[in-house]
């Protein structure tokens, strides 16, 4: 990385950072997906206490919704980016 450009390389290191927080959001997406259960066969005793939980996870799960979007169309533009001054450079240098 030593002959990349300034620029290339700092958008690099940003894509590179932004693309690793989205991934770790998508793992802990999936993790918490698998203890959701799309139905659950509950008497009411076991309804509190089990229904209170897949609603936590529901939660959580709808929270992490928007997060994910924005870092997915933030990885997205970055990596448009890199690619839009990789060729800036490769023809600049003609």
């Amino acid at each position: 990385m030593a002959d990349l450009p300034a620029p290339l390389a700092y958008l690099l290191l940003f894509w590179g950072a932004t693309t690793a927080v989205l991934i770790v959001l998508l793992i802990y997406r999936t993790t918490l997906s698998t203890k959701e259960d799309d139905q659950l066969y509950l008497n009411k005793a076991e309804a509190s206490m089990m229904g209170t939980q897949q609603q936590v996870i529901i939660t959580k799960l709808e929270r992490l919704g928007t997060p994910i979007k924005w870092l997915a169309v933030v990885s997205g533009v970055l990596l448009a980016a890199c690619a839009g001054v990789w060729v800036w450079v490769g023809l600049s240098s003609f």
